[in-house]
């Protein structure tokens, strides 16, 4: 049964808790690898995995959630990711040893993938024109919020209450998001009866990012000239190969490949992934901070005070931008400040008091950027998809997100971990944060060739006609 287009601001709310299950609680990882390690004892590779996996997790099951919740319910599958975000939380509370916290991290990755992609179509399933975008700013609140507020909560909880209680408190809101969305009536798409799960293209893909993730994270430690090192970039590389050639040829595919003829959608993807790889290097600048320059994971938190409040004033700014002017000016605006913003955290030659007001004005205009890309970026993609692909579309747009942070996580901690074993942990910093800069310019590159212009303002005038499709209307807007 379809939803009618009844959002309320209860279902909103229920909505933002559990995407911040994700972005907030699980993310917070992020900022306290010291006191994890100091706690179980764990080598900093393993907890680099640790951090990484998550994201690796969700970004390869996003799609299939995606998937799965256009067949089977959007409502299900979030209510499923949110009974999985408690069992992750709880093998973490747990935890005393390295293989029950990786366990907890995959299950909340996992959890991931069935709630970003479900609360997107549920959004768009009950919300419409104006309302749809500021439900998707409020969804941004979760997400890019959520990731900027991640630092400062998580780093204040584990301080003063100790790390185990982060994820305590990820249950509890688990809890009242399904509480919330109890009400909410079912969103499934119509689907043809000889659709079915492509699982086959599931696996392949799973190997191909398993073999990449360990290469780019292991690498180092095996040897790159080493056999293991070298099969797992020879998976990685026929694995692609092999992987295009069966799906190109399947009805129903892994990766909806048509979805990618929307120059637009292919752009917000795009740059969705690159724009996300570069928030990754925040886990080498909030290390460094607190290894170095000897901070707390609240202090290291605090830091990052001015990047949620930019975040989130920005997020509803880019909104209404949008709204003037198009997605494109917004869109190209953010790729060139956040890089910016970051790059000054790179800045480790700096002394204490020098270095901390650039870091704090680096992560704040990493956060404006942030915040006036969300909602476009967002925006362009969904509106762009069919009713019955839009469970398919938001997870291949989360999926780039996902796995852009945790590619960017895996990089960035990589090179760190290269250069901080020759003792200098300044260039180690720096070197980690800087080589995460370099996906700006492609990021940029793909808004100006595939964003048009007035993309957001046409859609607008358009989906707020009464007694129109919004599926034809998007066509007929040009898109």
């Amino acid at each position: 049964m379809e939803v009618g287009k009844k959002g309320s601001n209860k279902m909103i709310i229920g909505i933002v808790l559990a995407v911040l299950t994700f972005w907030l609680f699980a993310s917070s990882m992020v900022n306290i690898i010291p006191a994890i390690q100091a706690d179980l004892g764990i080598s900093l590779g393993t907890l680099n995995i640790a951090i990484s996996i998550t994201s690796l997790f969700s970004g390869m099951f996003i799609v299939a959630a995606g998937g799965i919740s256009d067949r089977t319910g959007r409502k299900k599958l979030t209510f499923l990711g949110l009974h999985l975000s408690i069992i992750g939380s709880l093998c973490l509370v747990l935890a005393q040893s390295a293989p029950l916290l990786i366990v907890g991290r995959i299950i909340q990755g996992i959890s991931a993938a069935c709630i970003m992609p479900a609360t997107i179509a549920l959004v768009k399933s009950c919300f419409d024109g104006k309302e749809r975008q500021r439900a998707l700013s409020y969804w941004s609140f979760g997400s890019w919020g959520g990731a900027s507020a991640c630092a400062l909560i998580g780093g204040a909880i584990a301080t003063y209450m100790g790390w185990r209680w982060i994820f305590i408190l990820s249950i509890v809101i688990s809890l009242i998001a399904m509480y919330l969305l109890k009400d909410i009536a079912e969103s499934k798409a119509e689907q043809p009866s000889n659709s079915k799960f492509d699982f086959a293209g599931l696996l392949i893909f799973i190997f191909i990012m398993l073999a990449l993730n360990l290469t780019i994270t292991r690498g180092h430690e095996f040897g790159w000239t080493s056999p293991l090192t070298i099969a797992l970039i020879s998976i990685t590389i026929i694995g692609t190969v092999i992987f295009f050639l069966v799906e190109i040829k399947k009805k129903s595919k892994f990766i909806e490949f048509s979805l990618f003829k929307s120059k637009a959608y292919t752009g917000a993807v795009t740059s969705n992934f690159l724009q996300s790889a570069i928030g990754g290097t925040v886990v080498v600048a909030n290390t460094y901070v607190q290894l170095a320059r000897g901070f707390t994971a609240f202090q290291t938190g605090l830091l990052t005070i001015g990047n949620l409040v930019a975040v989130l004033i920005m997020i509803r700014v880019g909104e209404k931008i949008m709204q003037k002017v198009g997605a494109r000016k917004p869109m190209i605006a953010a790729s060139i400040i956040t890089p910016l913003g970051i790059s000054l955290t790179a800045l480790t030659f700096l002394p204490d008091s020098a270095y901390i007001i650039t870091v704090f004005l680096g992560f704040m205009l990493s956060g404006i950027g942030l915040g006036l890309y969300a909602t476009p970026s967002m925006d362009t993609a969904v509106v762009n998809t069919p009713e019955d692909k839009v469970g398919v579309a938001s997870g291949i747009y989360k999926m780039s997100s996902s796995l852009g942070f945790s590619f960017g996580i895996a990089i960035s901690t990589a090179i760190y971990g290269v250069i901080v074993a020759t003792g200098n942990m300044e260039l180690a910093a720096s070197a980690g944060i800087m080589v995460n800069i370099a996906f700006a310019i492609p990021s940029l590159i793909f808004i100006m060739l595939t964003i048009p212009d007035n993309e957001g303002k046409k859609i607008t005038e358009l989906s707020v006609v009464d007694g129109e499709d919004e599926k034809s209307l998007v066509l007929n807007s040009g898109t």
